[in-house]
């Protein structure tokens, strides 16, 4: 079977909590104001109530309240599908599958998050939302869900991003929202980040502080996040719930799960659900894969850090590259992140998950390859797991041993030609950060005492 599908009756009715399953608890996150665990109080200047409750509570499971689960079913559940024809390319005995989340209207996973958030704003009496965007994905999911719940909508995004992919732009504006460049000389955040740094190619992080900057600002209007945060991964786990009613189907279980990794959000909401059951004795394997160019796991360190470049954000433990990182350049702008999610560093931390990281020529030979075979364009954030799905195929071929691999295909490609045509003219370039830039950066991180 090549195209395993669940009717509607069996979307998942709950989202997953892992922090009821955490071995280790983990650290509270940090006020930047008061250098004390922050307070609710604090957080509501940006958050609805709802959302918060789901960022700090250990509740195991929350229900989806019925408006959002009817629009989740304009696309859910989603389908999980075998790879034959990569496997046969590749001549390995791995049997392959992947989750594809590219068929929701904005092309990825990222409305399973935009749709809760914006309607827990709404019932909380919240109008307009702020936000950033790196590769535009994000902007495009918060643009239609706020579309649904009628809300207005300002997205920041990345500068290169807001460049290279002018038809995510396009996208966003067609749902009523308004698109800004970051940097902006709207905020005090942008303007300082344009009057050093005038030729600054952007960042998620700094994105993120022109969005809650305006949002701590002004009354009528929340902030809203695309990855990272605990509530975002929680509402993300309907993937990884149904690939696990898909996989019994037909009676597989994955030893290897891949998800590439920016923020966490695509690869926590694929491998969370398995992991609840690894803590219960399950050998699977879940591993994070990030661009060589931006490596907060492979390369960040484990340490409390801002979530945002203008240091506004709450302080979280996470894997960081330091607040202040500037990474360059690369097309896979929805990976391009300083830190992680505290939830994925912390299961990193403790060796419950693994990371490994790609270049960026590598990603696009293998995303050539799965188009060739499977016949959808992959985002270039998604192909960094289809690049360490190969390396495994290609290891098991060479021992000579069968193994189970499921992945998340998070998003399609197909608002990403100009990368594309890059790859194919042969102007891509591969870019390993200087450890000397990462060590300079990570001088910088705040002093937390703990405990």
């Amino acid at each position: 079977m090549d195209k395993i599908l669940l009717s509607q009756k069996d979307m998942p009715k709950q989202w997953y909590n892992i922090l009821a399953d955490m071995p280790v608890a983990m650290a509270p996150p940090i006020s930047p104001i008061t250098g004390a665990p922050v307070t609710p109080d604090e957080m509501l200047r940006i958050f609805p109530g709802p959302l918060l409750e789901q960022e700090m509570s250990p509740q195991r499971f929350f229900d989806i309240p019925e408006p959002v689960m009817e629009i989740l079913s304009l696309w859910r559940p989603t389908p999980l599908i075998r790879a034959h024809r990569l496997e046969k390319a590749l001549g390995t005995p791995a049997r392959i599958y992947y989750k594809y989340e590219g068929v929701s209207p904005a092309g990825s996973h990222k409305p399973n998050t935009a749709v809760p958030q914006a309607y827990y704003n709404k019932i909380s009496g919240i109008n307009r939302l702020t936000t950033e965007t790196g590769a535009g994905q994000w902007g495009s999911s918060l643009a239609f869900a706020c579309q649904q719940f009628d809300m207005d909508l300002r997205v920041y995004m990345v500068r290169i991003s807001f460049t290279q992919k002018p038809y995510r732009r396009t996208f966003m504006r067609l749902f009523g929202a308004e698109v800004v460049a970051s940097p902006s000389d709207l905020t005090q955040a942008g303007r300082d980040m344009l009057a050093s740094h005038p030729d600054t190619p952007g960042s998620l992080g700094l994105a993120i502080s022109e969005a809650v900057e305006e949002a701590a600002g002004r009354s009528d209007t929340n902030y809203a996040l695309g990855s990272v945060l605990n509530h975002v991964l929680l509402h993300q786990t309907v993937i990884g719930q149904e690939a696990m009613k898909q996989m019994a189907l037909v009676d597989d279980y994955p030893d290897f799960i891949y998800g590439c990794h920016g923020g966490g959000s695509n690869f926590g909401g694929i491998a969370i659900p398995f992991l609840r059951e690894k803590f219960a004795g399950k050998d699977v394997t879940a591993i994070a894969v990030e661009p060589a160019s931006c490596p907060s796991l492979t390369r960040g360190k484990f340490a409390f850090d801002y979530g945002d470049t203008a240091r506004l954000t709450p302080i979280m433990q996470m894997y960081t590259l330091g607040h202040d990182f500037m990474p360059p350049a690369v097309h896979a702008g929805g990976l391009r992140y300083h830190g992680a999610a505290p939830i994925v560093s912390a299961l990193l931390n403790q060796g419950l998950v693994s990371a490994e990281s790609v270049e960026q020529t590598e990603i696009f030979k293998a995303a050539q390859l799965f188009a060739r075979t499977e016949g959808i364009v992959p985002a270039p954030e998604s192909c960094h797991a289809i690049a360490a799905v190969i390396r495994k195929a290609a290891e098991l071929k060479e021992e000579g041993r069968s193994a189970c691999i499921l992945f998340n295909l998070s998003g399609h490609g197909l608002f990403d030609m100009g990368a594309y045509e890059a790859f194919l003219n042969g102007t891509l370039e591969d870019f390993a950060y200087p450890a000397q830039a990462i060590e300079e950066s990570l001088k910088h991180l705040p002093e937390v005492k703990v405990g």
